[in-house]
């Protein structure tokens, strides 16, 4: 990816309230160059949060809101044209956005939420010589990574990497799980090469509540005071596993990207703001247990039962209903 040396920017930050964010977000980009570093006038910007579920709103699950506004606001101001976009494990990415309360927001900026398609791309990595990867993705001039901080059962921490696989399409995640998923070093090279295909021009990360414990989605949340922001995805994770204290090797994307020479050392990032020693927090809860990656194969009969019948039995009677 990048050849400079690789710079992770880290601030200390508070609270939600729009005026406050705002002035986090104008300090955390200013050491990169600000938001017009990366976004040109009439550039189609892909604003990619997690998305992950419509349950459970008020846990901390999901890229808050607030961060999505003050960046798609900031976007506006220089030009660009923001999109919304992810592909939720259950459910459609405009559900779960009403679901967490985007919706709002994104009529009053005229901001689209678009549902991803698949095509194949060619990567570098014989193991993978081909994704499957949303197009509206590869197709936007800009990719903006709004990934949130979490525990996660299955990969002990998600970070800017892992949110990443959200712009894999539908059910090609579950089958992803099934076919990788036996082998955490595989899918962590999978996810790897999911980010490194995709190369996110900015990716800033939603630490100011995260999300601790059985996350991605059975945790609760904990106050982390973090903004984290980086053109570089891969140095990104690999700093905030030291303010959270986690070993890399209990992080399957991080010995990934490390095996594969992408990753930096520490010692290698340039800090500008907060080094991440200064914001180490001592006490971060990881799950209870870890869980196979795999999932089960009932389970992906049941989901992808359930999302047949949402749209070609549920959705038409409904509509039918309407009329």
């Amino acid at each position: 990816m990048q050849t400079q040396q690789p710079s992770v920017s880290l601030i200390q930050a508070k609270s939600y309230e729009q005026q406050a964010l705002r002035e986090s977000l104008t300090t955390l980009l200013e050491p990169l160059g600000g938001i017009a570093a990366f976004v040109k006038p009439g550039n189609r910007v892909l604003l990619k949060p997690n998305l992950l579920t419509s349950s459970r709103p008020t846990k901390e699950c999901t890229t808050r809101p607030e961060l999505v506004r003050a960046v798609a606001e900031m976007v506006i101001e220089v030009g660009g044209k923001p999109f919304l976009g992810d592909s939720p494990a259950f459910g459609s990415a405009k559900g779960v956005a009403i679901a967490n309360g985007l919706l709002p927001i994104l009529e009053e900026l005229n901001i689209p939420i678009v549902e991803f398609h698949g095509k194949r791309y060619q990567t570098v990595n014989d193991n993978f010589n081909h994704l499957l990867l949303s197009k509206e993705t590869m197709e936007a001039d800009v990719i903006i990574n709004l990934p949130k901080v979490k525990s996660h059962m299955q990969l002990t921490v998600t970070l800017g990497v892992k949110n990443l696989f959200g712009c894999v399409p539908g059910k090609m995640k579950a089958w992803w799980h099934m076919e990788a998923g036996k082998d955490a070093n595989r899918f962590g090279e999978m996810l790897v090469e999911t980010a490194r295909a995709i190369n996110p021009n900015l990716t800033i990360l939603d630490g100011i509540i995260g999300h601790e414990g059985n996350g991605p989605s059975g945790g609760e949340p904990r106050d982390l005071g973090v903004l984290a922001a980086s053109d570089n995805v891969f140095a990104l994770d690999r700093t905030m596993l030291a303010v959270l204290k986690i070993n890399p090797l209990q992080v399957p994307t991080i010995t990934a990207s490390q095996r594969l020479g992408i990753c930096p050392e520490l010692s290698e990032i340039e800090f500008p703001h907060l080094s991440p020693d200064l914001l180490q927090i001592d006490d971060w809860r990881l799950p209870d247990k870890l869980i196979p990656i795999d999932f089960a194969m009932p389970r992906v009969i049941r989901s992808t039962f359930k999302h047949l019948y949402i749209r070609f039995i549920k959705e038409p009677i409904t509509a039918y209903s309407k009329g």
